[in-house]
């Protein structure tokens, strides 16, 4: 299994808005993950992914674009935006400052793929592109890739529950690059590519890494949660008796 081929990997000494406005630039792809329940649910789903079933990294996938007029990079992504009276599903453009809170992407990464500047313009002009045109979010197509990860011979094939022009956020990343001649991961469907499956690609040579805290399986925190209790239940019974002891 690949990883990039030069990692840095960043402590919390940096913030997320710290690391973006340090290393983000146009054409790099970016990665994140968060504590939700989406994100618990997709991270679980891409053990697959890895040889020794470890839970994916990554549950978002967006393209680096153009720093505008007021000062900010902004990122070109298929995403679920869900706000009161407003909502957007599929192609979009956001301010880089989406991915500030580290409450929220716990995890972000930065994935060179060393394109010339001709390619990056060109990259950027197929995504706002598609922007343009309404390319749509497909949770369709994204539970056809959960049925082929529990399956890998399914992932060369055809996406069964594929729609036209829709795509979900890492596809759509990857169908980017394929417009410029660049694919990111060789034998896989274009739809049943994962965000996981994009750190794993054999072409970035470089990648910097803000590390954060890896989704665990919720059966893991509520033993936790059992131990703790455990251990309080059994400082409270030690205290009790030696109160009673002392009374005595």
């Amino acid at each position: 299994m690949s990883t990039p081929g030069l990692l840095h990997t960043i402590g919390r000494s940096l913030s997320n808005r710290e690391f973006l406005a340090t290393l983000a630039r146009p054409g790099l792809v970016g990665l994140a993950c968060g504590d939700t329940l989406i994100d618990r649910v997709i991270a679980r789903a891409e053990r697959e992914v890895s040889p020794e079933k470890a839970w994916g990294r990554w549950t978002h996938a967006f393209v680096i674009g153009e720093r505008r007029c007021d000062g900010q990079l902004w990122v070109i992504e298929s995403d679920l935006d869900l706000h009161r009276r407003h909502i957007r599903l599929g192609a979009q453009e956001n301010r880089i400052d989406k991915y500030d809170d580290g409450t929220v992407y716990t995890s972000l990464a930065l994935l060179d793929f060393g394109l010339t500047p001709e390619t990056v313009t060109r990259l950027l002009a197929g995504g706002l592109e598609m922007v343009a045109g309404r390319t749509r979010y497909s949770l369709r197509e994204l539970v056809g890739t959960f049925i082929a990860l529990r399956h890998p011979q399914l992932l060369s094939r055809r996406n069964p529950l594929e729609r036209p022009e829709s795509f979900y956020c890492s596809a759509f990343v990857r169908c980017l690059f394929l417009r410029v001649g660049l694919d990111l991961t060789p034998g896989l469907d274009i739809k049943h590519t994962a965000p996981e499956n994009l750190w794993h690609s054999p072409l970035a040579p470089e990648a910097w890494l803000l590390a954060g805290a890896v989704p665990e399986s919720r059966i893991a925190r509520t033993v936790d949660g059992v131990r703790r209790q455990v251990r309080l239940n059994r400082i409270r019974r030690q205290r009790r008796q030696t109160g009673q002891s002392g009374r005595q």
